[in-house]
């Protein structure tokens, strides 16, 4: 966990220091974003009870320390991550629809289609 967000750090820290300024708040952002995303899919009476269990699963699973492939693994390590989250959106969004992802993302559009793409919907 702690060399994702080390990598995750200093992938937004080099934007900066490229003169991406809005690219970097956007990346530094898209986390903090997806939590209150699916803490607000949670909290809304049109998901379905099942996919609410899938997705508060998924938050403790992000938050808990052992994961399927340890994070000091290069590059697999952090992948596992994103590979789950990808397939719970993907799940939510086809259960949900992209409206309603739309409607709870708190975070830039740019971000937004970023997660769009990633749950399969462009």
């Amino acid at each position: 966990m702690a060399l994702a967000l080390a990598t995750y750090l200093a992938f937004v820290l080099a934007l900066l220091v490229m003169g991406r300024r809005s690219e970097a708040q956007a990346w530094a952002a898209f986390v903090p974003d997806c939590a209150i995303l699916f803490t607000r899919l949670v909290r809304d009476h049109r998901v379905s009870r099942g996919n609410k269990w899938l997705l508060a699963a998924l938050v403790g699973y992000l938050a808990f320390p052992v994961d399927l492939i340890p994070d000091f693994v290069p590059i697999i390590g952090a992948l596992d991550d994103a590979i789950i989250v990808a397939l719970v959106l993907r799940f939510t969004l086809r259960r949900a629809g992209a409206d309603l992802i739309r409607e709870h993302w708190p975070g830039p559009t740019q971000s937004l289609d970023l997660v769009l793409r990633l749950a399969g919907s462009g």
